[in-house]
């Protein structure tokens, strides 16, 4: 009973030490923490908020009368329709493909699907601007494609066509590399007793299927129009950047500064501004409803 008693209190001991050392721990910790979090806080503020906060300052600096009218301009319309033209094609198509792309990798087994896996990220890895030059070698005047465009007369570099087979190009992997998780953790017997109910795929797909990978593909299709908004290295090689006809907002932004016309390229920053500060904003708003 004596032992048992003396290993009691030394347990006893022990607990106490332990805490009181967790809370030395801590102490010592808290200096270290305030350190790092400061650290953080200032690097992001550098890198992020103060030069975020100075394009807002520079595009009103003359006044709100100044900013209304450089985003009133000619030039300036054209690009953000431009833009919006450009996220228009690339979200809807690379959704689709996006989904059909998924279903078919998260689903099946084959031989290549690796490969496949890996040729999807190649938009990730290779430069922007490497990509535009790609499309250029292809569908140039000297390309491979040269005769055929030249026979039919299609334009494709510095036109639209172009911009958007680059636009689609950087834009293609963020659908399906977002539904391909969530395929794949998805219990599939839902889907199969749908089709023991005489559910056709589509039906399956519409009442089962999507229900379930919705968030994820909101998400994906978030992704895809911000870049699409902000794409500037392939559509500046593909495009030509000619003001009034092939320029989006970002290459007006480049083209506005290098002409000294700063006030111009500030207020066409501050709308790409907004419309990533957007972004983030929905894309907030779709996290905290998928986790209720």
């Amino acid at each position: 009973m004596t032992d048992k008693l003396k290993c009691t209190a030394s347990g006893g001991g022990g607990g106490f030490q332990g805490s009181s050392t967790r809370r030395k721990l801590e102490k010592v910790d808290t200096p270290t923490k305030k350190l790092l979090l400061g650290t953080a806080i200032g690097y992001v503020s550098l890198v992020i908020l103060v030069p975020t906060l100075n394009v807002f300052v520079q595009a009103f600096r003359s006044g709100v009368g100044p900013f209304i009218s450089n985003i009133m301009e000619e030039d300036f319309l054209h690009a953000v329709k431009m833009t919006l033209l450009l996220a228009g094609v690339a979200v809807p198509i690379n959704t689709l493909f996006g989904i059909v792309a998924a279903l078919q990798l998260a689903r099946n087994d084959f031989v290549g699907k690796t490969w496949v896996l890996t040729l999807l990220d190649l938009p990730f890895s290779i430069s922007p601007v490497v990509t535009g030059l790609m499309l250029v070698l292809l569908y140039g005047r000297e390309g491979w494609f040269a005769p055929v465009i030249q026979a039919t007369g299609f334009r494709i570099v510095f036109a639209f066509p172009g911009m958007a087979l680059a636009t689609l190009f950087v834009t293609m992997p963020f659908v399906v590399r977002e539904l391909i998780p969530v395929l794949e953790q998805m219990d599939p017997s839902e889907e199969e007793a749908a089709r023991t109910l005489g559910a056709s795929d589509w039906e399956v797909f519409w009442n089962v299927t999507l229900p379930n990978i919705k968030w994820g593909l909101l998400y994906g299709i978030i992704l895809t129009n911000a870049r699409a908004m902000g794409e500037f290295g392939a559509v500046s090689v593909i495009s030509g950047n000619i003001i009034g006809r092939t320029q989006t907002l970002t290459l007006y932004v480049e083209a506005s500064y290098k002409e000294y016309n700063t006030e111009a390229a500030f207020s066409a920053a501050v709308l790409l501004s907004l419309l990533a500060l957007g972004t983030l904003l929905v894309k907030d708003r779709l996290e905290k409803a998928a986790e209720v």
